[in-house]
């Protein structure tokens, strides 16, 4: 139950912060967010404020953005259709209620023969199916529409669609979900390395020391100091671990130089681990950590920086080195590694978040259609054949993009079960 709830704050939570980033700058280059939803599935409680419908969703897992004119987003009125229009004291129509409900009263039932909710903002049409008189009401600019699943939402004039901003400011809303991720895991490094404790120490000194370890045994204590290990001098932490392994299960002489500056000699016996398919010796201590503001803040944003750069190696090593499915996880992989580290405690979890969001965000920057990075790639043509891509040509590469995703996401679906669940 823990891995499951750990899995969906996770996730949700990752997914979010990509969201927000799609949202804050829509709504800076005034597009018109037309839905902000934490979650998704059916709708628990909503919210609307300047223009948006905010909702919480029953699934707790992310959320999604509604930008106007960036979605499948219809909003037409067809003939026949008999809604309920609310005008306001200029006689201009301020809520069109197209639910089907015939429960307020105050509306005015009108028969729809044509109207333009984008361009002229016109309705024409019958009232109360008086098909004697043919009525034309001006749209406001920002009336509400209710649809047929009775969920508010403002009508999106072309001013204020997606496609309407500048190239710019599209480029800088597709690319603010991925840049939203990584900034928010290189944060989360940070906030991790004040949560460890500070800065790793690259001295053979020793942090905390495991209760009934073979260091607890035979009385080290924390901020000892490793001269030597069987007379062969120690300079640093790295060079420290990598001796105490080559011993498992045989005793090793320590020299010990204690905080009072007291040299002494200690005899142990590391014990023996499994790694992968060898044995190693670990004596059951941790790294000391420097817990000053400065050294630990430089700690966690070079974590979250390496972290990059790991994982654009890795995706390096894909190209050329071969492509393999085990290279990727899905939602899968991302519960079994979350349970294994939910085990680990909280600290851990943060750690983890941190380097999924940024995997998450520079994924997303893949130039791939239907991905942030093939939005990205479009504007870059747009912007090198100084002309927009018709919308036939955009929407005919998204769905190669989408059906590609849906093919490599039941591949890798299937190859995470295989490999943690069917051994």
């Amino acid at each position: 139950m823990v891995a499951i709830l750990t899995f969906i704050v996770v996730f949700g939570l990752i997914v979010l912060v990509h969201e927000f980033g799609h949202y804050f700058w829509a709504k800076h280059s005034g597009i018109l967010v037309r839905q902000f939803s934490i979650g998704m599935g059916p709708k628990l409680v909503s919210y609307t404020k300047n223009h948006t419908l905010y909702t919480i969703r029953l699934l707790p897992l992310g959320g999604y953005v509604l930008m106007a004119g960036a979605e499948d987003d219809d909003e037409e009125l067809k003939p026949g259709v008999m809604v309920g229009l609310k005008l306001n004291a200029a006689n201009k129509v301020v809520c069109i209620d197209n639910s089907q409900t015939d429960n307020d009263a105050s509306l005015m039932p009108v028969q729809i023969v044509q109207a333009d909710l984008q361009k002229d903002l016109f309705i024409e049409g019958y009232v109360a199916g008086d098909d004697r008189q043919l009525q034309r009401f001006e749209v406001d600019h920002d009336a509400t529409l209710i649809d047929e699943t009775n969920t508010a939402m403002q009508i999106a004039p072309i001013d204020v669609q997606f496609n309407s901003a500048s190239l710019w400011n599209r480029f800088l809303t597709n690319a603010a979900g991925p840049f939203n991720n990584l900034v928010f895991g290189v944060l989360l490094y940070v906030v991790s390395a004040f949560m460890l404790g500070g800065a790793p120490v690259n001295r053979p000194q020793l942090g905390a020391i495991a209760p009934n370890s073979p260091a607890a045994q035979a009385h080290l204590q924390p901020n000892d100091q490793i001269l030597a290990i069987n007379q062969h001098k120690i300079a640093t932490w790295d060079q420290m671990a990598r001796t105490i392994t080559k011993y498992p299960g045989q005793e090793i002489t320590l020299q010990i130089k204690t905080p009072h500056q007291k040299v002494k000699q200690v005899k142990l016996t590391p014990k023996k681990v499994t790694n992968g398919s060898q044995k190693v010796g670990q004596i059951g201590v941790m790294q000391a950590r420097n817990a000053a503001v400065g050294p630990t803040l430089k700690y966690g944003l070079q974590s979250g920086f390496q972290t990059v750069g790991l994982i654009f190696q890795a995706l390096k090593q894909m190209v050329t080195g071969g492509f393999n499915l085990n290279q990727l996880g899905g939602p899968v992989a991302i519960y079994s590694e979350t349970s294994q580290v939910a085990a680990m405690g909280f600290k851990q979890v943060v750690v983890f978040i941190a380097w999924l969001s940024i995997n998450l965000g520079i994924m997303n920057l893949l130039p791939i259609p239907a991905l942030d990075g093939g939005k990205l790639l479009l504007n870059v043509i747009e912007a090198l054949r100084q002309k927009p891509i018709s919308q036939k040509t955009e929407i005919a590469v998204n769905l190669v993009g989408v059906a590609f995703l849906l093919v490599l996401m039941v591949a890798v679906t299937w190859n995470d079960i295989t490999r943690f669940f069917i051994k």
